[in-house]
């Protein structure tokens, strides 16, 4: 199986940061499991977008993008579901 890069945009890094340890301590090993498998269950493609896709992780949403032909995977970002879409 095909393993992905993974790249943190500077302002996923940024929020990812500035969320809570507990809440970090969950969503980090979702955001690496896409390493292996960038697009798992429960994903979702946004529309209206060529490349971007979402998880969910609780309360939480991480918009990414998936690079296939260079197999790479891009956080965009990482906030709470009421903020995640703006």
């Amino acid at each position: 199986m095909r393993e992905y890069a993974l790249v943190f945009a500077r302002s996923a890094r940024k929020e990812l940061e500035s969320l809570p340890a507990k809440v970090v301590r969950r969503i980090v090993p979702r955001i690496e499991s896409l390493v292996t498998n960038p697009r798992p269950d429960g994903c979702k493609k946004l529309t209206g977008t060529k490349n971007l896709w979402r998880i969910r992780v609780g309360d939480y949403r991480v918009i990414y993008s998936i690079e296939d032909e260079v197999l790479t995977i891009e956080v965009i970002s990482v906030r709470h579901r009421g903020d995640a879409y703006r």
